[in-house]
Order: structure tokens, then sequence, then C-alpha cells
């Protein structure tokens, strides 16, 4: 397993629940009449694993549009390390990593010309940028192919190097956009474990998705979006236990709101069955939040 320990230069993370680290109150992101994102309120704190859960026009992409300084906000409080995105947009860049929908590598430059380019965007030179490149090959698992064109690699390949990419400064937060999209199977797993060793290096990751089983698998906390609001937050099991309350006990069938009835009627009937506490998936917590129509994108 590459080792994920922080590069040299970098801040040893605190993780203590002081000060979150993004903040937003209010958030509102208006593209003339169209409101992307709708009140938004969110922190995430040093060292979380925070997963953006929506489908497509939920304002997932445009939140971290916000965040990441390349879009202001139309009104609202947005803080990421207590600086304001709009005022203090190269100082928050110096300290936050983009792993955006589309790659954005360079087709003609080999892997370690990727690297070595955008090391230097963040004035990294010398011994160091050497060191920090040959890690994030390591990391990414490229080191066989760190002199070919990046237009000679596969989906899979171009996505990790792209993260890396992106943690060639050693950023405090990293916001991945979707970072999947277009991935067969086996190149998912990669970046899967490149993510999951990132986070337990300590390094604080906003995750934006519409796959259930990839905010499952990699996010702590789980916010799930919908036109621009939020509609829950929380731990998996927080979730369920708040579906739960509101769907009741399942006796195998949907009409929870008649399981004594029901319930009645098998034992009349001498009819064997199973009373059981059936905590809802993911899956159905985000359909029954948002609701099951087919959507276009916003």
């Amino acid at each position: 397993m590459a080792d994920m320990s922080p590069l040299p230069g970098s801040t040893p993370l605190d993780s203590g629940r002081s000060a979150p680290i993004v903040e937003i109150r209010d958030l509102v992101r208006s593209f003339g009449e169209y409101r992307a994102i709708d009140g938004l309120s969110l922190e995430v704190h040093e060292g979380e694993s925070v997963g953006l859960l929506g489908p497509n026009g939920a304002g997932k992409t445009t939140t971290l549009r916000v965040l990441s300084t390349v879009c202001a906000p139309t009104s609202g409080v947005v803080r990421v390390f207590g600086m304001d995105p709009v005022r203090d947009a190269r100082a928050i860049r110096a300290r936050i990593g983009v792993v955006p929908q589309e790659v954005a590598l360079y087709d003609a430059l080999t892997a370690r010309e990727n690297l070595a380019f955008f090391g230097r965007l963040y004035g990294i030179r010398g011994g160091e940028l050497r060191v920090r490149i040959d890690r994030a090959l390591e990391q990414s698992g490229l080191q066989d192919r760190a002199d070919a064109r990046v237009g000679t690699y596969s989906g899979g390949m171009k996505r990790r190097l792209n993260i890396v990419a992106a943690l060639m400064h050693a950023p405090r937060l990293l916001f991945l956009d979707e970072p999947t999209v277009g991935l067969d199977p086996q190149s998912r797993n990669h970046v899967f474990e490149l993510v999951e060793r990132l986070i337990a290096s300590g390094t604080t990751l906003v995750y934006t998705t519409h796959q259930m089983g990839e905010v499952e698998r990699l996010c702590a906390r789980i916010v799930i979006l919908d036109r621009g609001r939020m509609l829950a937050q929380g731990t998996l099991a927080e979730l369920a236990r708040g579906a739960a309350r509101v769907g009741g006990r399942a006796l195998r069938v949907e009409a929870s709101s008649r399981i004594d009835e029901a319930a009645l009627l098998l034992r009349a009937r001498g009819v064997p069955f199973v009373m059981e506490d059936a905590a809802p998936s993911l899956e159905d917590i985000f359909l029954t939040l948002t609701g099951r129509a087919l959507r276009d994108e916003g």
C-alpha cells in the first residue's frame, strides 16, 4: 500500500472539533431566474469525509464551485478556513485541492510532466518537487507509466492521476466532484482505494455523487441535496433511524401504517409470518426524500 502520510512541508491536522473549516449559512446561488442553490446551510470539520448525495440538478457541483472560489454566491455567508471565497480566493486556493468532473490534465504531457506543472503552479521547486512527484506516482500506482503521455492512458488511469495532481501542494481540504463518472468497476475500485487512503491519512474530503454505494463506502457523513436544498444529513445509521421513525415498522410489505391489521389477519388465517424492524436502505431514504420521478440535469 502506498504511503499516504503528509507530504514534506504539509501541516499536521488538528483532529479537534473546534471551528469548522467549511461554513455555509443560507447560501443562494442563482443563474437568472434559476436557483441552483436555495438556502443551503452546512458545516464541515477537519478530518471529516462528507458526501453530497443528490440527483442531477441537486446543486452539488455548484456548491463545490462556490467553495472552491470559482463561482461567487448570490447571497448568504460562506467561509472556508474562516475566509471569504470572493475576497480571499487566492489564499483559499493555496489550501484546497479540487478534482473536477472533467479530467483536468494535459494529454500531450507525460504523467511526470503533468505533476511537475501542477506542482510548480503552487511554487514547489527542486528536490521537494521531485519527492512529491514520486510520492504522487506511488499513490496513484502509475510508476510504470510515469513517462508515457497521458493521452495514451485509460479513463481510470487519468482519474487517479487527476486526484494526485490535486494533492501536489498537500491541501488540507479536497473537493472531489463525481470522480468515478464513466469508469469501469475495476477503475472505480482503484479510485475508491486511493480515496480511502486519503481519508485514513486525515485529509478532509467533500465528495459529490449520485451513487448511493459510493457515499456508503467513503463518507462518514451524508448530506442529501435536492433542488439546491438540504433534505437530510447524518451518518447512514442516523439517516436510517430518521427514516424508520417516519416509515415505521415493516411486515415485509410497504403498507406500514396497517401492520397491526395485517398481523391480525395473518394470525386468523394461520399464516406464519415474521415481524421485524427493517432499517431502510440509503436508496430507500434517497428516493423517499427526492422522489422517484426521472429528471434531466438542471
